[in-house]
């Protein structure tokens, strides 16, 4: 039996109101074997319970261990060499990205996200080539490499079964290349051997394997509108209802995925997925930055999720997603880092920051732009609520999971901070990856001073090191050459797709 009594000058538990947590002054957590058993004042339950060994010195603001309910990768786009761009030719620049061992590359970030107090990812998983066998070794290398370290994992593969580089069909697309290019591109397309069927058998087969575990769940994912056919978002669809497995889909990121569904439908892309029954609680939309009134509405009223990339939506060019109307509409929301934050890295506490100042629009009433409070709530029960995990974390409750972050009160507070200043606000607004002093994941701290307790990260980067300072390979420099020939037909192909609206 694991007991522990996690102290903190102040344990928030969860949301209020729009503007407030509950919280314990000088209180504890007490947890057994991963769940929450007590939350009370420290002295009374220390009283009751002297022989627990105590984490945290007391002068620690104790929160729900984060989420990020919205990403991918391990090195960044920046560090393979691709520059931030307009997404979709940033996904061309992608060509250009080394091989890298799933396993150290899925290290290097969760390292990024524990120590800014992430105890949950959802990792959305794509771009792989070969067969259905060889994505499902990938996948194994990445749920392995985030149970070793320690922290909840609630992994999708993203299904595309069309339109593979561009918002057109593959042979299509390649047919209208110059001659040169045309055996290469297609060459490209090959390597993708994986089917419809294979992608749902991958769902499948892990989410058998992995459905029982504490810290491991599987979901869905659609790619994206335009890379998903009709009969794979009806399968998608049917299976989601049919396990309650939740769906996480990439959508409305940017103005031609806006034009591509209205091209395609006659309709919005959220009405298009209502076609297929995907609209309801189970669904998350990943970015939404192009949602129309109407389809806002449709979210609210069946209870689907946003989870907000705000970071992202800048890098790549996408926009300024309409949060504030979200909220105001009662929309559920969750906060994403997708490939990385404005710092090229996954710090969660300035992903906060970010999305708070971002949408502070003009006016004079506090009721029109979103509070440290609902920004935390985002990062918090809100992600909790587009994954699986949803009724065990997010929160700190008794009979949930013990995920819990500990930050330095005086990482925040030295040398001055005013006492009219809220300690919630003072949090959202000034805690840093620095101050975290432990990361814990179901009662278990994985990250504690500084150290990683399950891993070696030294030794992890270093090997990661010193795979990718090796030479080009033979297919990373055919990829190398082909991105840098495809971009400005890419680009062609855009700016005319752009004027067909």
């Amino acid at each position: 039996m694991a007991l522990s009594l996690v102290r903190g000058r102040k344990v928030f538990t969860r949301q209020r109101d729009r503007r407030s947590w509950y919280s314990v002054d000088d209180g504890a957590v007490l947890q057994e074997d991963g769940i929450v058993r007590e939350i009370g004042a420290f002295d009374r339950l220390s009283g009751a319970y002297p022989e627990v060994p105590v984490l945290g010195s007391g002068d620690d603001i104790v929160l729900p261990g984060l989420v990020n309910a919205h990403h991918h990768v391990g090195l960044t786009a920046v560090q393979h060499g691709v520059a931030d761009q307009a997404l979709e030719l940033w996904l061309v620049a992608r060509l250009m990205m080394r091989n890298v061992d799933p396993y150290l590359d899925t290290l290097y970030s969760a390292f990024e996200m524990i120590a800014s107090g992430v105890t949950t990812v959802q990792h959305i998983h794509g771009w792989i080539r070969g067969t259905g066998k060889d994505i499902g070794t990938r996948a194994d290398a990445i749920v392995k490499a985030y149970e070793d370290v320690g922290m909840r994992v609630s992994y999708c593969y993203g299904v595309r079964d069309q339109n593979r580089l561009v918002y057109q069909a593959d042979e299509e697309f390649a047919a209208s290349l110059p001659r040169d290019l045309q055996a290469p591109m297609r060459h490209w397309f090959a390597q993708f051997e994986a089917d419809l069927e294979d992608s749902m058998g991958l769902f499948h087969d892990l989410h058998a394997r992995h459905d029982a575990k504490e810290r491991v769940k599987i979901q869905l994912s659609p790619a994206n509108l335009q890379w998903c056919s009709d009969r794979a978002l009806t399968m998608l669809s049917e299976t989601s209802a049919r396990l309650k497995v939740p769906i996480h889909a990439h959508l409305l990121e940017t103005k031609f995925q806006q034009q591509y569904a209205r091209q395609r439908g006659g309709c919005t892309a959220v009405e298009y997925l209502d076609r297929f029954g995907m609209v309801t609680p189970l669904l998350t939309i990943g970015h939404g930055v192009w949602l129309s009134a109407p389809d806002m509405d449709r979210l609210a009223a069946t209870g689907a999720c946003v989870c907000h990339n705000c970071s992202s939506n800048f890098r790549l060019r996408s926009g300024l997603a309409p949060l504030n109307t979200l909220a105001a509409k009662g929309v559920s929301l969750a906060l994403g880092m997708d490939d990385a934050g404005i710092n090229d890295d996954r710090d969660m506490l300035q992903e906060m920051r970010m999305a708070l100042r971002v949408h502070r629009q003009p006016g004079l009433s506090d009721d029109d732009v979103l509070s440290p409070a609902q920004i935390l709530q985002m990062a918090t029960a809100g992600g909790a609520r587009t994954t699986p995990f949803a009724a065990k974390i997010g929160t700190i409750e008794v009979g949930k999971a013990a995920d819990l972050v500990l930050i330095d009160w005086n990482e925040i507070a030295y040398p001055y901070l005013d006492p009219e200043t809220s300690v919630l606000d003072a949090v959202v607004q000034r805690a840093k990856s620095q101050g975290v002093k432990m990361t814990i994941c179901n009662g278990e701290p994985i990250y504690r001073e500084g150290q990683f307790t399950r891993v070696d990260r030294v030794e992890a980067l270093r090997s990661l090191h010193d795979q990718l300072t090796k030479d080009l390979s033979k297919d990373e420099i055919e990829r190398r050459w082909l991105s840098k020939q495809l971009m400005p037909h890419v680009m062609n192909f855009y700016e005319t797709y752009g004027r067909l609206s």
